[in-house]
């Protein structure tokens, strides 16, 4: 479902900082204050996950947010941040031609800029610790996940526009552990042979989720699903998911 051609277009949000599943409060009410307004581009290759950030928090009138640019790649995403110098980008980890990280790697001088910083706050089903401390490490501003509420991401925006650091209650703890420890994190060679999507799945699969449901969670097909399995167990050499998912525990990647 990726759409890494089509045209930016425009909308508005807000949000908060605890990433609570649940019936979302009306997003005017998260507190964005009389007047305020903050400029975002929504970056992530799923289209209708970024209809559904703009059905939630796209009136701009309402929760003072207007979403001035999208992106579905990596180069699609430069082009459209470099273009509209937005306050806040919603980005997600893993974009096709490098993911969240080389968004973030070539938007530095963006996010340098002292009289015009672009903040990034990373949006993303990922609850990974290697994919929280990545985007940290690259420079963006906090990290939720896709289960947070219209209201909750509403004030999460405002809050990055104003320079805090934003994360989801379970996530804030990878980034105190790592940012705590002098030791660099050990190269793990086998994890390396896989894509980002490919470690989507596998954390899935190795959670007990099924095809049906992985790729409802991932807005790709079955068959997607299927192929992104049979390339895992090949590129770890394993014969089936149960096998798959001692591999992935024994890492604590669950």
């Amino acid at each position: 479902m990726s759409d890494a051609n089509e045209p930016t277009g425009s909308a508005g949000t807000s949000a908060g900082a605890t990433g609570a599943a649940g019936a979302a409060e009306d997003p005017a009410a998260a507190g964005s204050g009389p007047g305020r307004r903050v400029r975002v581009v929504l970056v992530d290759d799923h289209r209708m996950f970024r209809t559904g950030v703009q059905a939630e928090i796209g009136q701009t009138e309402r929760t003072g947010v207007e979403v001035v640019g999208e992106a579905a790649d990596v180069d699609q995403a430069v082009t459209v941040i470099t273009a509209t110098r937005p306050e806040v980008v919603l980005l997600d980890v893993h974009l096709p031609g490098g993911g969240g990280v080389e968004v973030l790697r070539r938007c530095a001088p963006l996010m340098a800029d002292a009289e015009q910083p672009v903040r990034f706050l990373a949006l993303s089903v990922s609850d990974a610790a290697e994919d929280v401390i990545g985007v940290i490490r690259g420079g963006a501003r906090g990290y939720v996940t896709k289960t947070i509420t219209g209201t909750d991401l509403v004030d999460s925006v405002f809050r990055v526009q104003d320079g805090d650091a934003v994360f989801s209650p379970r996530l804030a703890g990878f980034v105190l552990d790592a940012f705590a420890s002098t030791d660099a994190p050990p190269v793990d060679e086998d994890l390396d042979r896989l894509t980002q999507r490919e470690r989507e799945v596998l954390r899935l699969i190795a959670r007990g989720y099924a095809y049906k449901e992985i790729a409802k969670q991932l807005f790709i097909s079955v068959k997607t699903v299927e192929s992104h399995v049979s390339a895992v167990l090949r590129k770890l050499q394993l014969s089936n998911r149960h096998e798959l998912t001692r591999w992935a525990t024994a890492r604590r990647l669950v």
